[in-house]
């Protein structure tokens, strides 16, 4: 998937789904939103993602970009992003799990 900046991302999540099932799936992704969080704020905040880009490979990103992926998933305003609006933005840039993906919605414990 392109974004606006140009960066491309391998759709792998349908795959992943196939392999560890949908329960290990969303607790890969609660995994990776843990890993980018503030640990004091619980959120996915400005700070956090520039201090912590580099586990995702994009440790040269600018600031415009950074902010720009969080007002992509920030669906209340905050200028963060809680674990339940990085999985829906996880899930919308999947084209996979958009089209045809399994269902996942119904996992106990999950985003």
């Amino acid at each position: 998937m392109e974004l606006e900046y140009g960066w491309h991302f391998q759709d792998y999540f349908p795959s992943m789904i196939a392999r560890m099932g949908a329960e290990g799936f969303i607790g890969e992704l609660i995994n990776g939103f843990r890993l980018l969080m503030d640990v004091n704020k619980g959120l996915i905040t400005f700070e956090s993602l520039k201090m912590n880009s580099f586990l995702l490979g994009v440790d040269n990103m600018g600031d415009d970009e950074i902010v720009y992926m969080l007002m992509e998933g920030d669906l209340d305003g905050d200028g963060a992003l809680s674990q339940m609006e990085f999985c829906i933005l996880m899930f919308r840039l999947s084209p996979g799990l958009m089209m045809d993906g399994p269902n996942i919605t119904n996992i106990n414990g999950g985003c």
